[in-house]
This record gives structure tokens, sequence and C-alpha cells, in this order.
């Protein structure tokens, strides 16, 4: 088998630390935190070696660099990858941010430029989401520190029913702190951007405060991502009425893989739930778990393959809703409800 895959590369993505956060957004789900076993970084990395040609390693897969060490941990992780590296992106602790000093050092000394930080409106809003009282001064504090250090903010708004006016205040808030000319003075670019995030994880769970199109505030229409193809769930039900493909995804070039602090894997399709699951790392037989990512043989993608969008929205569609999906989305939202229905 090893022959079969060499030329594959995977990305792992372990909860090794946890997360200090509880967001009513997460896509991923809300998962115990615990922080796994000394050697369980070389153990997964071990695992997968024989089996791919370059394997990328992150100690993280909610909150980046919540543990103390975090330097050691970066240099960790760039050591037990192999051929390709873990890169920074966007991502960044804002809880780390607001309570140690040299992180931010450590954050340029990598060549982070941009760090994305995710509000929910004004300051009640953004804690009750976030899970977590205080974290709408941390977001604000963060963004200082981070001008200060010559690093671009970029601001995202989740945007439900409940907190229109509050994003349209924080769109506001933004410029009174003059984001934008703080930014150009070091020659950043501040972005203020909105969506309403995908259809899975947490985020379903707010399926009834999911905003309608029509009433998305004028002033943030500017800022929402993707507006041009943001349907109504009428129009995407109607789009989909006589659709007779399936809602599959599948790796391309690469495989990344989402590991729980438990050994389950899963891929970076969408949340982290039974349906979904792959196998354990622990108890399953390492040769069938490894067939099945390689093959992408899991329950769910074999049930995807069974059911056809048109079957899917006449079960689920509800085709007199006004709320604003993409069209991708909308067809995960209802391909998760069979699988859930499926497997309970």
């Amino acid at each position: 088998m090893a022959d079969f895959i060499n030329d594959k590369s995977i990305a792992l993505w372990v909860d090794l630390y946890g997360c200090p956060n509880r967001c009513k957004h997460c896509w991923l789900g809300h998962m115990p935190n615990r922080e796994m076993e000394d050697d369980a970084d070389a153990w997964i990395v071990n695992y997968f070696k024989p089996y791919f040609k370059e394997i990328s390693f992150y100690s993280w897969l909610r909150e980046p660099d919540f543990c103390d060490d975090y330097e050691a941990r970066w240099l960790k992780d760039v050591a037990l990858s192999i051929g390709k590296k873990p890169e920074r992106y966007e991502l960044a602790s804002f809880w780390r941010l607001t309570r140690d000093s040299q992180y931010v050092k450590f954050l340029k000394e990598v060549g982070v430029k941009v760090v994305q930080l995710t509000f929910f409106g004004l300051e009640k809003m953004t804690d009750f989401y976030v899970g977590r009282t205080g974290a709408f001064q941390e977001l604000l504090q963060a963004t200082d520190l981070l001008i200060e250090n010559e690093i671009v903010p970029r601001w995202q708004a989740f945007l439900y029913e409940e907190n229109k006016e509050e994003v349209v205040a924080l769109l506001q808030l933004s410029k009174r702190l003059k984001l934008q000319e703080r930014c150009q003075a070091f020659g950043g670019e501040f972005k203020f951007f909105v969506h309403t995030g995908g259809c899975d994880g947490e985020n379903r769970n707010q399926y009834e405060i999911w905003i309608e199109k029509q009433y998305i505030p004028q002033e943030i229409i500017p800022y929402f991502e993707n507006y041009g193809s943001l349907l109504t769930e009428k129009e995407c039900c109607e789009l989909l009425k006589e659709d007779a493909s399936h809602q599959m995804h599948h790796n391309d070039k690469g495989i990344v893989l989402l590991i729980a602090n438990n050994y389950d894997v899963f891929f970076n399709f969408t949340h982290m739930t039974n349906e979904w699951k792959i196998g354990n790392l622990k108890t399953d037989r390492q040769e069938e778990l490894i067939r099945r990512i390689v093959d992408e043989d899991i329950p769910a993608l074999n049930l995807a393959r069974q059911v056809t969008m048109k079957e899917l929205v006449k079960k689920y569609g509800d085709a007199q809703s006004k709320k604003a999906f993409q069209l991708g989305d909308y067809k995960d939202f209802l391909l998760n409800r069979y699988l859930e229905d499926e497997n309970s």
C-alpha cells in the first residue's frame, strides 16, 4: 500500500491542547478540552509516515498556539513535518495576544502579516457568541496590539437576525477607531467583512435566527462576502428541485485530516460528528484506516452517493423560507440533516 500512495501529501491538524472559547458559530462543533499525551505528536506523525511522502503537522485544531511554550511548539511542528512545512495562514490566538506580551513578537518572527479576529456585534453579543465574558474587549485590545506591531487585523462578523444592527454598529466602530488609516500608515490594508458562516457544526443550531436576505442592512452589503451569489432558501429549493446530482466532497491534490484529542479522525469537509468519522488511530486497524482515508470510504460519503439533491430538498427544504444561504452551504445543510436521520 505504501508504494500506491507514496506521492500523496497529507496535513494533520491535531487538537493537542484544546480551546479557551465555546463559540456558537464553531463549524467543527464543541469538543471536550484536554491536553493530549506528551508523545502524541510524534506518535501521530509516525503513524502516517510509512504511507505519505509529505506530512505537514499542526498542533492545533481550534485556537492556535494554545499552550505556554508556543514558540518551542511551533519549532517542533516544523521539525515533525516531512517535506512540506506547516503554514501560519491568518490564524493567531487573541486569547494569548492579550495575556502574553511576547506573543505578538513571536507572530512577527514567524512571518504573520494578517490576523483574523471574529466578532458577533458589540460587547454583550460578542461575549455571548464566543462563550466567554471579556472576549469583545480582548478582541479590541488584540487589534491595537497587532497594529502597534505592524500586523494587519482582519475583522470578520457573523450575521444573524438578532445581531444585524450590532454588526452595523461594529462597522461604524471600526471607522471611529480609524483602523484603515492606522494600517495604511505601515503599508497595510484593513479589511472588514461579513457573512453568515457555514451550515455545519454549532452554526447549524442558529437556523431559527438565520437572517433573511431582505433584512440584511444596506450599510453592510458592500462588506458582505460573496453577496452576489447569496440566495434565499426558496431560491435554493427552486434550483435543486430537479437536481439529480449528489453532494460529494473529495480531497483534491492533498489530504487534510482533523484529529480530535481522543484520536478520532475526520476529513476537512464539514463538522466532526460520528456520521463523518473515518475511524480512530488507537482502536482501528492501521492498514484499514489508511485505506479508508485514501479511498474516501466512509459512511457519510457512501450515503451521500445514494441520495440526490432533488430527494434532499424535497424532504428537508423549506420552499417558502427567505433565509440567506450560499448554495454550496445549503447543500451541506440538507445532506447533514439526512445523515443525522440515517444515523439516529
